[in-house]
Formats: structure tokens, sequence, C-alpha cells
């Protein structure tokens, strides 16, 4: 009798272990409504993009491995998609937003995004990512904490405050995307926004004396870099999407386009006001918005004026060299697993392939082109098709895009301001390690994005890269983020593992260069289709295009 009960408390006991063993990650549950609404950030009445009635969205808080099922009403006259700039989509490419992967979802109709936070931690941004609808608003926060059980390398602050920061302009986002379309480029923004306010009515973030806080901050901005500083508080750098960082003080802090990051700061002054100040750089003529760090007890206003030299001069490129230099991973730290950070050596991976990718921009040639100005990357500026690019490939359609049509180095030509329009897309193989250096011969800070994968950063400089620019390279404890900046008549070098099969973007974050053709997708491709490396195609999945045909028999939705 005891030997069975021993053996019926094992049996129950193992079953407890399986099932807890296989138990799935817990599912947080959203529902946005999109639309359009009257706002006004910089006092002039225009149309936006609310989120459930919100500018900005609502913010996107979940843990690591969290499963996120994010229901989206199309309530604009306009087809839409979101995408999660950060979010790696593991195995599934299918549900990263953008025009290469996803149909877009039809005015009054929902599409329900189910994606996992899977191995991340980290402070990202959502967007809308067709037309032009950026400049409209649609964005939000996303923050993923770490699960209960992960060390985080910094006590846990008081509280944490988002901070969306981004160049604003007052003409509609119809209007500018007409201009782009008729072949000019855009004006200057006409100001900075910080949470979707301009000072004197910005955002306030009230704090106690003596504690610490932790800012998220992201650039959901068109183009512009942007510095931001804290009147006489220092902050610490503790995370750079998703890495843990070397914990080093600044006094201002640098975020271009697209770019996200966390600083803690700790309320040590006297109870007062103090400003948050933003400022934009690189651009001649700096815009700058304010908002308030009000202490409890607060004893009056921020002090005035703020110094004429508030955070670097506007063309201090060393200034950012140096600080971007300085930011490295924490190698002892935890981030989503509990294994450090340092554990991956990245240096000990053999390079399979160097890929040079220099921006360009000039008339687009051929037919269709009409000489009008057209962005490139490698002379090459990507043409919009009329099947995302994922399901032509998964369906095997023929003729809507071009494998190889990105040569792995610029082409002579492309240095003539030659520019050909085509859909095209590079090739790789799964589980490659590739060398990546992007190359501006231009004047302005450029920034580019790789959805689906980090980078490590390993290299950056001004002038021209060669072979011999790999001896400087950081091998040890380069940052390993998803979007990066190349400075003006510069080169960016990172190192990727493209350990995940899909179709990903690789796009310029200077959101009209993007919009005029400087993207392109990566396909990393294994030969067999298995779930152990790619997700099957969703059953909710949107048909249009050329897919609508080929798609008949599953168990998908037309929208053609």
């Amino acid at each position: 009798m005891a030997g069975s009960m021993e053996r019926a408390l094992f049996f129950a006991c193992v079953c407890l272990l399986v099932n807890s063993a296989w138990a799935e990650d817990p599912y947080r549950f959203f529902d946005w409504d999109i639309s359009y609404g009257e706002i006004s950030p910089l006092g002039v009445p225009q149309q936006g993009i609310l989120i459930n009635g919100q500018f900005p969205g609502p913010t996107l808080e979940c843990r690591t491995n969290d499963n996120l099922i994010i229901n989206v009403r199309n309530s604009l006259p306009d087809p839409f998609l979101l995408s999660w700039n950060g979010l790696q989509q593991r195995k599934n490419s299918w549900q990263d937003g953008v025009s290469g992967t996803n149909c877009p979802i039809p005015p009054g109709q929902n599409f329900t995004y189910r994606m996992q936070a899977k191995d991340q931690i980290g402070s990202f941004f959502y967007f809308p990512s067709l037309a032009f609808h950026k400049a409209a608003g649609g964005f939000g926060a996303i923050r993923i904490h770490s699960r209960p059980l992960i060390p985080v390398p910094f006590p846990s602050p008081a509280d944490e405050f988002t901070v969306l920061i981004g160049d604003w302009y007052t003409t509609s986002h119809k209007a500018l995307q007409d201009l782009l379309d008729s072949g000019k480029e855009l004006p200057p923004p006409d100001g900075v926004l910080i949470n979707g306010k301009r000072s004197p009515n910005g955002s306030d973030f009230n704090v106690e004396q003596g504690k610490t806080y932790r800012l998220r901050i992201s650039n959901v901005g068109l183009q512009s870099t942007l510095n931001l500083l804290i009147q006489e508080h220092c902050m610490t750098l503790v995370e750079v999407e998703g890495t843990h960082t070397v914990q080093n003080s600044y006094t201002s802090v640098d975020v271009h386009a697209g770019q996200s990051l966390s600083v803690l700061f700790t309320a040590d002054r006297s109870a007062r006001d103090y400003r948050v100040v933003v400022s934009t750089r690189f651009t001649g003529t700096t815009l700058r918005s304010t908002a308030v760090i009000r202490y409890a007890g607060s004893s009056g206003p921020a002090f005035e004026p703020l110094p004429a030299a508030a955070g670097p001069s506007d063309d201090d490129v060393d200034f950012s060299l140096n600080q971007v230099r300085s930011i490295r991973t924490n190698l002892t730290a935890s981030a989503a697993r509990p294994n450090p950070q340092g554990s991956y050596h990245y240096s000990s991976i053999n390079v399979t392939r160097t890929v040079r990718l220099a921006s360009s921009a000039g008339p687009a040639a051929g037919a269709g082109g009409g000489g009008k100005l057209r962005y490139a990357v490698n002379g090459v500026s990507f043409a919009e098709a009329d099947t995302p690019l994922k399901l032509a490939d998964y369906f095997n359609i023929s003729g809507v895009f071009r494998l190889g049509g990105i040569p792995d180095a610029p082409p002579p030509a492309a240095a003539t301001g030659e520019v050909r329009s085509e859909t095209a897309v590079m090739g790789s193989d799964h589980r490659s390690f590739v060398e990546v250096v992007l190359e501006n011969g231009e004047d302005g800070v450029q920034s580019w994005h790789l959805d689906g994968h980090s980078v490590f950063v390993v290299g950056m400089d001004v002038g021209t890269w060669s072979d011999r620019s790999r001896d400087g390279y950081n091998l040890v404890d380069a940052v390993s983020r998803c979007t990066v900046q190349v400075y003006p008549r510069g080169w960016t070098a990172v190192l990727v593992a493209l350990d995940n099969v899909g179709m990903w973007n690789m796009r310029s974050e200077v959101w009209a260069r993007r919009y005029l053709g400087q993207q392109f997708y990566l396909r990393v491709h294994t030969p067999t289709r298995s779930p152990r490396d790619e997700l099957p195609i969703p059953g909710n999945a949107l048909l249009c295009g050329r897919a609508a045909a080929a798609g008949q028999g599953f168990r998908i939705y037309d929208v053609s």
C-alpha cells in the first residue's frame, strides 16, 4: 500500500513538473481603435492619428516572453498597418506590420496581431508604417520588463516615465506625402514634441526628493537627431534597445531617429522645478522644446532663462562620436535570460560575408521614374510591390520581387548619383554571421534599422571605411541594438547573427528617405519549412494582390 502511494505521489509530481515545463507564457490583450482626430501640438489645428482617442497612443507594457494579442480596428478611410520598432518577432515575420510582410488593414476592418516578446527586455516603440502616416502620430511606447527572477543591474526606480521625443510638422501628413511624390525634399520641421506636447504646455514629471527615476526615451520623429538633458541633473545610462549597458553618467544624451534608451536620474537637488530640454542637432537652426521635472513641495518654477549653450553645439560631431563610443555592454549583467550578456562571444564567430551599404540620392532612371528625386541603397531605390513579399515568397509567386537585386557593395554607378527603382531583396542564409558596413557620403546624419534582429555596433567613425578599419573594432563589449546612426561623410560597422528566419525590412529611419526608396528587404532563408525555424502562416493572415488567388483554400482572409 505504501509503495502504491509513493508511486502515485511520484507520478503526480512528474505530471506537475511536465505541466509547469510546458505551461504557456502569460497572455496580454489589447483592443485598439485607429481614428483621425484634431490635434494641435504646435498650436496649429491639424489632423492626427489617434489610438483609442489618444495622442500619442497607449503604452504597450509587458514582460519577457509574454504573448501579445493586439486587435487593431482601422477606423481611418485609408489602409493602415502598425509596426513594432525593436520587437524581434522571433520566427514570426508574419506579424512585423510593414508592407513587405503584411497586407494593409482595409478601412473599416480589423486585424489581430499575435506575437511574443520572446527573450527580450527593454525600451522600444510602435508606429504606423504605411504611406506617410508616421507624420500624423499613431505611435506609442513599448516597455518590456524583466521576469521577476532575472536580476536587473540596478535597484528598482521609484517610478518610470515614458519620454517620446520627435520633430514635428504643422503641415498635414498628406501634404508632406504629396510633396515627396512630386519629387521635392521636405522642408525643415516646425518644432519638437515631448510626449506629443511642446513647451510652455509641455509634459510634467512629478518626483520626490532623494528618489531615483527611470526615463525610457524613444526618438519617434521623422528625421532629426535630438539631444536631451535635465537642468542641473546628471543621467546614468542603463539600457539601450534591450541591452543593459555599462552605467556611465552623462549631462546630456543624443538620441538619433528611431533609437531608444533608458537613463536613471536621482532627484538630488533643492525642491523646485527643473527643465527637461530636447534640442535638434546637426540641423543648422536649433529647435527646442522643454518639459518639467517637478519636485514634491516645489518652491518655484525652473530657473530661467536656460543657458544659451544648453547641450552640445549643433554641429559638434566629436561630442556625439565620443559619447556613442563610450556606450558599451555590461558583460556581467543579465538581460532577458539569467546568463550574463557577456557569455555570447561574438568576436569568436566566423564572419561568413561582408556587405557594404552606401546611401545615395538622385533622379530616378527609367520610364517610370520621371527623373524625380529618389533615395537609394547601393544605387537601388526600393519600389513597393502589389503583393507583400513575404506572401509572394510563401506562395511561390514569381515576378513580385527580385532576389539578389541589392549588390553586396556599392557599384561604380552609385557614385555618379544614378538610381534605379526595383523591388529588390537581399538573400541570406539562416544562421550566417555577417559584417555590414553602412557608408554615408552625404552631409547629414543617417539612421538605419533592421527588423527582426539586433546588431553589434563594433565600429564608427568619419572618413572612408577600409579593411584596415577593422583594426579598431570593439570585439569585447560592443553594444547590441537594432538602430544605428552613421555620421556625415562617415561609416558604421556592425556584426549580425542572422538567426531569425523571415522577410525583414532594412530601412532608413529618416522617414522621407525611407518613403522614397532607401530601404530593402533581407530574406533570411532556410530550405526546409519547420516550426523549429519559423512559425506557420497565421490563420487570420490577410491576403491581397496576387496572393489573393494563390492562397485560395487556405483558412485566411482575402482583402483584395
